[in-house]
């Protein structure tokens, strides 16, 4: 019974967190701090950086 309580709340809160996920972004994202953090991460990724930089600099993402 607890588990299918613990999985059920656990559907529910992913399905709220999916549903507002737009909002949260947007509140991280205001503070200063955490987005330039979020940036200096992802530019760290190179997956990341590789599809991102030729898209800011104007070169195709070939």
């Amino acid at each position: 019974m607890r588990l299918l309580l613990a999985i059920g709340s656990l559907l529910v809160g992913g399905t709220i967190i999916f549903q507002a996920r737009y909002k949260i972004m947007n509140t991280l994202l205001a503070v200063s701090v955490l987005r330039k953090l979020i940036v200096t991460i992802s530019m760290n990724m190179p997956f990341i950086r590789k599809r991102l930089l030729p898209m800011i600099m104007g070169r195709s993402t070939t």
